[in-house]
């Protein structure tokens, strides 16, 4: 008897088209067509958000807002309505059920969603996820772009191809010819630390990265390299998890002024400490690696990780911790701006990338 080869998945990925931006817009006439960002606009204040239109000026989220108005003079800033933002996005993920609740959702304005099996009995994913996209222009007046593949690296790909208002189908087909053609940017995981990795190893697209042995890609990026080498080759098992059990608790501080003191900057990992322990009594949650997150008073971000043997719940040890990290040369001498610490789980593929930051998929720490 031959054996039934496994059904092929059908995976949508819903981006939400630079959706705080665009609820100010919907909400406020006056603003539709107007470069604007959602944020603080004084000095030390950050873009949490901005509009297309502000985005033609190099006006990008997590810019510093005195940057964002030097490049757009006439940039609008309005403040963030963070608990607004949610009730819409539970509004969307509402029209996600009507067709699969197998949802996994990244942010409030992406997800995941398996439709191999739905409710509608729609045999094409494409026919849902436009199905979706007009639901969601018509009953929220907001854009969404959606990619469809066979898994969720590609789905991830195609939703960003053809932004914004986009619809993006990559059929298994077409998998070899569309990754080959990717720049290495363009994969998932990838940020500018990693990509100078890439370009110095003469790799700048996905056909130049599938010449490359696992072996060889192991050698330079650690356990990650086996995502990349997968990835080269169209193939990703993760499955859409309907439901998204918590991987880290974390705390983090914005000073009015800079630090420069090492007792000053001690006193504030201390009250961080005891901020990151009521989080974990109030969760429950357990884990075995402390990140510490620093960012400069130029907006240069760093981070080290620690991974223990055992589950993190002492402050002492957190704290000693923490000073072991702080003793590294490049994160001293400088003024401090924001400090961080976070407790996770580190996942099996967790590794250490050439500059010694902990590296963890789909995210460049």
């Amino acid at each position: 008897m031959e054996e039934e080869k496994p059904k092929t998945r059908k995976i949508i990925h819903i981006d939400m088209d630079a959706f705080y931006a665009s609820i100010e817009q919907r909400d406020h006439p006056e603003y539709r067509g107007r470069p604007l960002a959602v944020g603080r606009s004084e000095e030390r204040g950050v873009v949490a958000a901005a509009s297309y239109e502000a985005r033609r000026f190099g006006v990008r989220s997590a810019m510093p807002s005195v940057r964002a108005k030097k490049l757009c003079p006439h940039l609008i800033f309005v403040p963030s309505r963070i608990s607004f933002y949610k009730s819409v996005s539970a509004q969307i993920h509402a029209i996600f059920h009507e067709y699969t609740d197998v949802i996994e959702p990244i942010s409030l304005d992406e997800a995941f969603l398996d439709v191999t099996e739905n409710k509608p009995q729609i045999e094409l994913a494409v026919q849902i996820a436009r199905e979706i996209k007009q639901k969601i222009r018509e009953r929220l007046g907001l854009v969404a772009s959606a990619g469809i593949s066979y898994n969720k690296f590609l789905a991830k790909i195609a939703s960003d191809y053809r932004k914004p208002d986009g619809l993006c189908t990559i059929h298994p087909s077409q998998a070899d010819r569309f990754i080959s053609e990717l720049p290495i940017e363009s994969f998932w995981g990838v940020g500018k630390v990693t990509a100078q990795k890439f370009h110095s190893l003469g790799i700048h697209t996905g056909k130049e990265l599938k010449e490359y042995s696992l072996e060889y890609l192991i050698h330079h990026f650690g356990k990650v390299g086996i995502l990349y080498y997968k990835f080269a080759r169209g193939i990703d098992p993760r499955p859409v998890e309907a439901e998204r059990i918590r991987k880290s608790v974390g705390c983090e501080t914005t000073f009015e002024r800079d630090l420069t003191d090492l007792g000053d900057i001690m006193d504030e990992i201390n009250e961080l400490t005891e901020e990151l322990l009521r989080r974990i009594s109030r969760h429950s949650f357990q884990g075995n690696t402390l990140t510490l997150k620093i960012k400069f008073i130029d907006f240069v971000q760093k981070t080290r990780s620690i991974t223990v043997d055992h589950k993190l719940f002492r402050s002492d040890e957190i704290l000693s911790l923490t000073r072991k990290m702080l003793e590294e040369p490049e994160l001293t001498g400088q003024p401090i701006r924001l400090l961080g610490l976070t407790l996770s789980h580190p996942p099996e593929y967790l590794t250490d990338t050439p500059d010694g930051q902990l590296w963890i998929p789909f995210k460049e720490l």
